[in-house]
């Protein structure tokens, strides 16, 4: 008789925290798969879904952005609660980093309230002892009442220990409040149908004044009349409070959270400060600080003039060069030739381009920028910079954003969503979307620059530098003014950076590059061929001759790489430097060239996440008057050039 094979049961796992726990990194470990791992926060801007098998299970496993707590305070907060009450997980993972356990539990508390199966993956804990400080994970289980797992994540310490917890989670033990607030909260909660799940917490929330708890409501109960029942009856509960009920309940949970980390927290008394926090603190410093973004800025700069650009040129010669003179001699010529390896060919554009070219230098530069994403150089930068932003209408909530712009533009346009001002989001995402260039088209344009010397690089990021801060402080004079909104920037410690994880990082992200970009490489090669041949590239090369020629300084060609822009800013940076290496841009050429392709068409990619954002007719609208600017800068730019040299 055949043994009964194990039931199969699939389980749903959230994984929350705050921003820059290593949620990300738990992900990975539990699926096996890899999601973007930084020392900086927003690196998870949707959530992200894996399966994994445990204990026989199969389960799946959602990453969630960051979460201070489940009171919303942005629309980024408030999406993935309502994920959370909408799919309402089996079991939720809280990754905590040891050296944030107190701002920590102020989400440990909201999470118990869900009543939902709860296990805690405290993180980074070599860090705490290296600094000298102890935590009790014993004593903190004991008191929350789930499982509390002490990890290293980043080397994958704790992970087999946390998958063997998902399935003894325990719902915890609820924060007891004053019998007046907890009395309180049950009034509200009476108002709402026994059918509603959570409905303890929604009363709290809605007490404590949620901003879009109330419109998820309405939207999740099709309108009913509880909904604005309720929320009346909590405006005259909270009204009885003389102090504000936030007041009492913020009381009530500062001092369970001071209790607890009395009890599970040792310091030793003596705490060194170590030559991460002194490399931290000067990468701050008003002055020090901007002396290490220039080194940075130069070193990377050489890193691609000098490696990646001849680590390009060699791959050409031996890989390419052979391959074309062999096919051109097989081929013959003829249209097929054309069609392959000619000046539009879908292998010596497309292909050869995409590989031989693009590929060096982004490995190369993906290196050095992933070094500083992972030693927490990035949240710093922020700091730095937020003065120059302010002065633009943005305050230091918008920093991150535009920061991140410098690695993934889209990914930045979409953390905006963590704005609380509607004028700021629109600003950030017009100034993610102009003058700064991605980490793939920073690469790619050093290695352009480099053809030419540091001083062309000098002007030409000079310029587009200048250029954002101008645009930036239209912008604040000529939209509406709002409220300002505090904010507090997170500074994670600084880290040595993991060898290991700096290679896969830059693996997954070249074979991001490749998924993505190769056959838009073929198709706009393609593209090009097809529209040549039928005389269509011919006559629109002779219709913005006045302006391309005449007034940007530029050569016919320089069409091909705007056109390519459209698809992809890496197959125009590509074309670019075909023509540096085959003598047809001059100096001033090169700089104007940069310079107008950074600024000219977001990549498609940007312009879809501008839409979800701000809407359709926004979107588009920011898109004209982008490129309409990157042409008169542009063409101003060459003639002062122009004048400088004579």
């Amino acid at each position: 008789m055949k043994s009964a094979q194990p039931q199969k049961v699939s389980t749903k796992i959230f994984i929350v925290g705050l921003p820059n726990t290593g949620k990300s990194q738990v992900y990975n470990n539990l699926t096996g798969g890899y999601n973007l791992v930084g020392n900086y926060p927003f690196t998870t801007v949707e959530p992200i879904r894996g399966r994994c098998r445990i204990r026989n299970h199969d389960c799946e496993v959602v990453d969630t952005p960051g979460l201070h707590s489940l009171l919303a305070h942005s629309e980024d907060e408030a999406e993935v609660r309502r994920l959370i009450f909408r799919e309402k997980p089996d079991v939720i993972v809280q990754c905590i980093d040891a050296n944030r356990l107190k701002q920590s539990l102020v989400l440990t508390a909201d999470l118990i309230d869900l009543g939902l199966p709860l296990v805690i993956s405290l993180n980074a804990v070599d860090e705490t002892t290296r600094q000298g400080i102890y935590i009790d994970s014993k004593e903190l289980s004991r008191m929350l009442g789930v499982t509390v797992v002490e990890s290293v994540a980043t080397q994958g310490i704790g992970s087999r220990e946390l998958a063997e917890a998902i399935f003894r989670a325990g719902t915890g033990k609820p924060l007891k409040c004053q019998p007046r607030v907890t009395g309180a909260i049950e009034e509200v909660t009476g108002g709402i149908p026994d059918t509603t799940p959570f409905r303890r917490l929604i009363a709290r929330l809605l007490m404590l004044k949620d901003p879009y708890l109330f419109n998820d409501l309405q939207k999740d109960s099709d309108g009913s009349a509880w909904v604005s029942g309720v929320q009346d009856l909590s405006a005259q509960v909270t009204g009885r409070f003389n102090g504000g009920f936030a007041w009492d309940v913020n009381r009530s949970r500062s001092g369970w959270i001071d209790e607890m980390t009395g009890k599970v927290v040792r310091r030793h008394q003596v705490a060194l400060k170590g030559l991460s926090q002194t490399f931290a603190d000067a990468t701050r410093h008003p002055l020090f600080g901007v002396f290490i973004l220039m080194g940075i800025l130069l070193g990377m700069y050489y890193l691609v003039v000098n490696v990646a650009n001849n680590l390009a040129g060699w791959m050409d010669a031996a890989l390419w060069v052979p391959v074309h003179a062999r096919l051109d001699t097989w081929i013959g010529p003829g249209i097929v030739n054309e069609f392959l390896i000619g000046d539009y060919g879908i292998l010596s554009l497309g292909i050869a381009n995409a590989f031989l070219t693009v590929l060096p230098i982004l490995s190369v530069f993906f290196l050095a920028f992933n070094v500083l994403e992972d030693i927490g150089y990035i949240p710093n930068l922020c700091v730095l910079t937020r003065r120059i932003f302010e002065k633009v209408g943005l305050s230091g909530s918008a920093v991150m954003p535009l920061v991140l712009g410098f690695g993934c533009k889209t990914m930045a346009t979409l953390t905006t969503k963590s704005l609380r001002s509607q004028r700021e989001r629109y600003i950030a995402i017009y100034l993610i979307a102009f003058a700064i260039p991605c980490a793939a088209q920073m690469g790619l344009n050093m290695s352009i620059l480099g053809h030419i010397g540091v001083q062309a690089f000098a002007i030409a990021f000079g310029v587009l530098a200048g250029t954002e801060i101008a645009a930036g402080m239209i912008l604040n004079q000529i939209l509406a003014k709002e409220a300002c909104v505090d904010y507090i920037q997170e500074l994670p410690r600084m880290r040595m950076p993991d060898a290991a994880a700096i290679l896969k990082k830059t693996y997954f992200r070249l074979k991001s590059f490749l998924d993505e970009s190769v056959m838009v490489f073929v198709y706009a090669a393609a593209g090009l061929f097809v529209a040549d041949k039928i005389g269509l590239l011919g006559g629109l090369k002779v219709v913005v001759q006045p302006v391309i020629v005449g007034f940007l300084g530029l050569p016919l060609e320089m069409v091909d790489a705007l056109i390519l822009c459209m698809a992809r800013h890496e197959a125009a940076a590509a074309l670019i430097i075909d023509l540096v290496g085959s003598g047809k841009l001059n100096n001033i050429q090169c700089i104007v060239a940069v310079t107008l392709t950074t600024m000219f068409v977001p990549c498609m990619a940007n312009i879809a996440a501008m839409i979800k954002e701000l809407g359709l007719k926004s979107a588009l609208l920011m898109t004209l008057y982008i490129n309409m600017s990157a042409f008169l800068i542009a063409g101003t730019l060459n003639w002062v050039l122009i004048w400088g040299r004579l």
